[in-house]
């Protein structure tokens, strides 16, 4: 099958997408409107872009996004009429979503990602219209949860399919990595940007309360990601006097995740909302107990003292009272780390994840 998919080739979700559907013997091209690193894709799969990642970001809230999506128009078409797809397949409903639905291209199919569905048709009339029209014109809609599959259903009367980013348990494994601790030490961690959105700040402040409770304990907090936030959550570190018990590694490869989430004990995850949570299932497919707020799609990717324990969205106590429940009990943490691993072979695994997509496909190209 042709695929033609209209995705940000930097993000590690349309890299896993566009390598593994080529791998399985589809004929992949890519057209995205930032730079990207192409080292991370098969040579197989076709890209071009349009402009720099840094322009973009910059107009992106603006009037000038818009023009500038229409500016690409006549380069997509020009790839639709040379590559001749058998699909088209936006991911993100917003801007390339706006893309696909103005190509008049059909079968069209639209996956919807987080803030697309959750801030984008809030911010005015018009936004929600433009996300409307989008999803009219598409044949299948797509969701990377039931959460925002619910939240989707409010700007779209079609069924709409849940295609989870699943995890590939051979990458996301338990295995003894090559850590920057010391055996003796007991690692706290994340792996997310460095936003607010995500908590990071709560995060340290219950760590702080943690180890004030615990001074038997050698604790170290690893916050894995970069972010515009680094600097700030440095100097809380440093307010707070556990500069040295806190470290930051700054931007890292998707390819190198895994070694990190080796390296934890515990996994903590307290965004202020999450359109779905991969993260959490990395870790736990790499048998780490995970603490997470009980929010949006976190509630379908965590089983509550099953596979890692809810906490109070905000409560920073609430938070350090479990991880410091986790610290004491060993057995524990061993047991939401293993129920955590089985959860996501048999329910989230990237195989299944990539062949559902293909019978999506197929039965949208038959229709």
């Amino acid at each position: 099958m042709k695929l033609l998919l209209l995705a940000d080739p930097a993000s590690s979700h349309t890299i896993k997408w566009a390598n593994s559907l080529s791998r399985k013997g589809h004929s992949v091209f890519l057209f995205g409107l930032s730079n990207y690193n192409s080292a991370l894709y098969d040579t197989s799969v076709k890209i071009q872009t349009l402009a720099s990642a840094g322009s973009l970001k910059q107009h992106s809230n603006g009037a000038f996004s818009k023009l500038y999506y229409l500016s690409c128009m006549g380069r997509l078409a020009k790839i639709i009429k040379e590559f001749k797809p058998d699909l088209l397949h936006a991911h993100y409903a917003t801007s390339y979503g706006l893309i696909g639905a103005l190509t008049g291209f059909h079968p069209y199919i639209i996956s919807v990602w987080g803030t697309d569905i959750l801030k984008f048709p809030r911010r005015s009339f018009l936004h929600r219209k433009v996300l409307e029209y989008n999803l009219v014109r598409a044949d299948r809609v797509l969701a990377t949860s039931k959460y925002l599959a619910e939240a989707a259903s409010f700007y779209c009367t079609k069924k709409i399919d849940v295609t989870p980013f699943g995890v590939d348990t051979e990458i996301f494994s338990p295995i003894k990595a090559d850590s920057i601790f010391k055996k003796d030490e007991l690692v706290i961690g994340t792996v997310k940007t460095m936003e607010n959105v995500y908590g990071i700040d709560n995060l340290i402040r219950a760590f702080n309360i943690v180890k004030n409770q615990n001074p038997g304990i050698k604790l170290k907090l690893l916050l894995v990601g970069g972010g515009s936030q680094i600097e700030n959550y440095k100097k809380l570190a440093a307010s707070l006097g556990i500069a040295d018990d806190v470290n930051f590694t700054g931007y890292v490869e998707h390819t190198r995740i895994s070694e990190y989430h080796n390296m934890m004990d515990i996994e903590v995850y307290l965004s202020d909302y999450e359109s779905f949570g991969v993260s959490v299932l990395e870790a736990s497919a790499c048998e780490k107990p995970v603490v997470v707020n009980e929010v949006g799609g976190l509630k379908e990717v965590v089983d509550n003292n099953l596979t890692g324990v809810f906490v109070k969205p905000g409560s920073i106590q609430n938070t350090a009272d479990v991880i410091t429940k986790l610290i004491r009990d060993k057995s524990l943490r061993e047991e939401l780390g293993k129920n955590g691993r089985k959860k996501v072979t048999d329910g989230f695994s990237w195989s299944v994840s990539v062949q559902k997509m293909i019978e999506i496909y197929n039965e949208t190209k038959s229709c």
